[in-house]
């Protein structure tokens, strides 16, 4: 049984997952990465390798990975916060805040919303 014709067997799958969540970002990657490439439209497979990336504080690649999901699936509130964070853990802060606004309009987390506060000009006095 595999998640795509190209590839990673769930089991795979799940043994990368259960290593990310451990916080094993770089195990993990050694079981998505071979896949990453015939995976390119898997939504699953790239946030997990995603999740990896950025535990691992690959984050140019986290960066690309998350681009990538939102390419696939723009309603992924957690990829837009994800994407968010990543450019503020790279010094790109002002790059950050539109990614936690629209994650925060789209699933009011406490996390999402105080993210999307921090980057909200405050409202000027007349």
């Amino acid at each position: 049984m595999t998640t795509q014709a190209t590839g990673m067997t769930v089991e795979n799958y799940r043994w990368a997952q259960e290593l990310v969540d451990a916080r094993d970002p770089l195990g993990a990657l050694k079981l998505i990465e071979p896949h990453l490439e015939g995976e390119q439209d898997n939504v699953a497979v790239q946030l997990l390798a995603a999740r990896a990336y950025f535990g691992s504080a690959q984050l140019r690649r986290a960066e690309e990975t998350l681009r990538r999901v939102i390419e696939l699936d723009p309603r992924d509130a957690w990829a837009l916060h994800a994407l968010g964070r990543t450019l503020e853990r790279s010094g790109r802060a002002a790059e950050a805040g539109p990614y936690f606004r629209l994650a925060a309009a789209m699933c009011p987390e406490p996390e999402y919303v105080t993210a999307a506060w921090r980057y909200t000009a405050a409202p000027q006095e007349q």
